[in-house]
C-alpha cells in the first residue's frame, strides 16, 4: 500500500512554530533529512567531519561565518558548507532556512553544548 502524495507547504509548514534554532523535520529523502529552522543571533561555531550541510534561505537574511571570509545569503540563495570546515552561522534578524543533511546530524556536530538538540518531527 503506497503513502497518499500530497506536498508539503514550506510557508504553512513555518507558520507552525517561532522557537530558534531548533530543526524541525519536514521530509525524509532516502538517508537525509529536509529540516526547517528559524534563526536569530549568532548559532556556535561548529565542524560536521563526515557530511557537507546545505543551508538554504527561505526568508530573511544569512550569514554563514567561516574562517577567513563570510558567506551572505538572501532569500532563494543557497550554500553547501563542505564537511570538515568549521562555520558558525548568524542571522541579524529572523531568518528561516532549510537544511538538507544525513539522518542524525546533529546541529551543532563537533561543538556539543547546550545548544544541541535532535531535529522534530514537524506533522
Amino acid at each position: 500500500m503506497s503513502e497518499p502524495v500530497a506536498p508539503v507547504n514550506l510557508a504553512d509548514k513555518l507558520s507552525r512554530f517561532s522557537e530558534l534554532w531548533s530543526q524541525k523535520k519536514v521530509a525524509v529523502l532516502n538517508d537525509y533529512e529536509v529540516k526547517l529552522a528559524k534563526l536569530k543571533g549568532e548559532f556556535v561555531w561548529h565542524t560536521h567531519e563526515d557530511t557537507d550541510e546545505l543551508f538554504l534561505v527561505i526568508s530573511g537574511r544569512l550569514t554563514i561565518q567561516l574562517r577567513g571570509a563570510d558567506v551572505v545569503l538572501e532569500p532563494g540563495e543557497l550554500f553547501v558548507v563542505p564537511r570538515g570546515v568549521e562555520h558558525c552561522p548568524m542571522a541579524d534578524e529572523e531568518t528561516a532556512i532549510l537544511l538538507f543533511e544525513p539522518t542524525g546530524t546533529l546541529n551543532t556536530g563537533d561543538a556539543g553544548g547546550p545548544m544541541t538538540k535532535a531535529a522534530e518531527l514537524l506533522g
